[in-house]
């Protein structure tokens, strides 16, 4: 079995039709945090429903402690700045929000007896969070093989990031290759009823589709 971590978004998307290929089983994890952006847990059961995927739905509600304009509804969401070429961590990094969701995941993983856990996490066009990067995965990989049963019987849990060297343009492509529901998925960080199109979300998906040379099918027109 694959266990995939599933926002909803378009790179968990992607990542879901991957597990879906290379999985016998496949179920999805969702993390219901507070996040702005609720619709995405709409989009991700529609995901879940579309690979017929046993979905489980976690909350943990970072609002309690807020630092991210994702969960802080006092904190505005910035809108995208190519201008900057991406320096600095924007303020809608979500404290340890990988860390935490790593954690859960591998739990369920293990109680469930899933062989690997997939993550949608990508290093290339992406907003500059820390729990993004292949550092971070090696090192928490290495962690759970020793917090684990699993691990110490000598079958640790996989942790599978296939797109981290990707750009948003491959992500496109490979997801259209493998008949990935793109058209389901939601990128934008704000929860209206549709995508504000200046968000770094937004701005990363619109160019991820314009380099893949194809329009992008959840925008209606």
């Amino acid at each position: 079995m694959g266990l995939v971590v599933l926002s909803g978004g378009l790179d968990s998307t992607v990542c879901t039709a991957l597990a879906a290929r290379d999985c016998d089983d496949v179920a999805a994890l969702t993390f219901d945090y507070g996040q702005r952006h609720r619709v995405e847990l709409e989009r991700a059961a529609l995901v879940a429903s579309h690979y017929r995927a046993d979905h489980l739905v976690v909350r943990i509600d970072a609002s309690q402690w807020g630092g991210s304009a994702l969960t802080d509804a006092t904190i505005a969401v910035p809108d995208h700045d190519a201008a900057s070429g991406g320096e600095g961590i924007p303020a809608t990094y979500v404290p340890a929000r990988n860390l935490i969701f790593l954690s859960v995941a591998m739990g369920v993983a293990e109680a469930r007896d899933a062989d690997a856990v997939y993550l949608g996490v990508n290093a290339l066009d992406y907003s500059g969070y820390p729990d993004c990067r292949p550092e971070f995965v090696e090192s928490f990989r290495a962690t759970a093989a020793l917090a684990l049963k699993r691990g110490v019987e000598g079958r640790p849990v996989d942790i599978r990031t296939p797109l981290i060297d990707l750009t948003k343009a491959g992500i496109v492509r490979l997801g259209l290759d493998l008949g990935a529901p793109l058209e389901l998925s939601w990128s934008c960080y704000h929860g209206g009823p549709s995508p504000c199109g200046r968000c770094d979300a937004c701005a990363l998906r619109a160019k991820g589709f314009a380099e893949a040379g194809v329009p992008d099918p959840a925008l209606n027109g």
